[in-house]
């Protein structure tokens, strides 16, 4: 089982099914008219289509299982006490003084780009059950890191 948010399962859910209304049907047409077209065995645009195919069959069921282990964490339940899963954490480098804002949440959420990581990031598993004012050191792969808990919200 695997946490996550509403706003995660949904993403997903409308992955999924944009892959089987629309991808799904396409790549199954694009495998009968490569196929249409006579020779398998030296027909590039049929052996293109297989693999397309393929890889959407994957991802239906990649994302399947997911939605099926998911359970879904309603943000009102979720306390700010201590830094947990789907909290927003305002941190400041101690080494550089920099503030950065971070929500932790599930793996399959993690989005860099709108500042979500991963509940499993090294990040992460410093700050969780940690309170504001807590100071933690992450090991990163540039090293290690101080950071000061300056607030925590949902």
């Amino acid at each position: 089982m695997e946490y996550m948010s509403q706003e995660g399962f949904d993403k997903i859910n409308d992955e999924l099914n944009e892959l089987i209304k629309d991808k799904l049907p396409k790549a199954i047409q694009a495998i009968q008219e490569a196929r249409d077209k006579g020779d398998l065995s030296e027909n590039f645009e049929y052996h293109a289509a297989k693999r397309e195919h393929g890889h959407i069959l994957w991802r239906i069921h990649f994302l399947q299982k997911i939605l099926a282990n998911a359970r879904v964490m309603p943000a009102s339940q979720m306390e700010t006490d201590t830094v947990q899963l789907l909290t927003k954490v305002e941190l400041l480098n101690v080494a550089n003084n920099k503030t950065m804002t971070y929500t932790i949440v599930s793996p399959h959420e993690a989005n860099t780009r709108e500042r979500k990581i991963s509940i499993k990031s090294p990040i992460a598993k410093a700050l969780l059950n940690k309170k504001k004012g807590d100071v933690v050191e992450v090991h990163v792969p540039i090293g290690t890191i101080k950071l000061r808990i300056e607030n925590i919200s949902r």
